[in-house]
């Protein structure tokens, strides 16, 4: 990572990431008026706040490819998952797709630990099949152990 981010600066991130995400999915207002609404109503000292704008934009101007990736590995569709999960699965699926500098096993554990905090009590064991299916397919070339 590079100067200046932490891996728990990312975790914030993340975590107001699924939030924002949340809403954006809920409301459908705009990405950028949740996002000063996120930064003007939370203290986001030790977030990694770039890394937040980043999940935010991509994942919200890149849905349509990021359900595409996730539908042929969900045994449901898309718009049938729970939101918090939907969220969860869209920040992995985009950190996947184009944040190689994020590991497979992070971005793993990351969609665990977020749908363990926000979504339902066993939601984290879908989450988990989902993702390590995705990366198996999107990052064939990394090791599934390690990180």
């Amino acid at each position: 990572m590079g100067e200046g981010v932490s891996a728990a600066g990312r975790r914030k991130a993340r975590r107001f990431a699924v939030q924002a995400l949340y809403q954006w999915q809920m409301a459908g207002a705009d990405i950028a008026e949740i996002e000063a609404w996120f930064r003007s109503d939370n203290d986001l000292r030790k977030t990694d706040t770039a890394y937040f704008h980043d999940l935010l934009v991509g994942v919200t101007s890149r849905a349509g490819e990021i359900d595409a990736a996730l539908a042929p590995v969900l045994d449901r569709a898309v718009d049938s998952l729970g939101q918090v999960e939907k969220a969860v699965l869209r920040i992995g699926t985009f950190e996947l797709l184009a944040r190689v500098d994020v590991p497979r096993n992070v971005v793993i554990n990351e969609g665990i630990e977020l749908v363990r905090l926000f979504g339902a009590e066993e939601s984290f064991r879908y989450v988990n099949g989902v993702l390590d299916k995705l990366a198996g397919q999107l990052r064939a070339s990394e090791t599934g152990s390690g990180a």
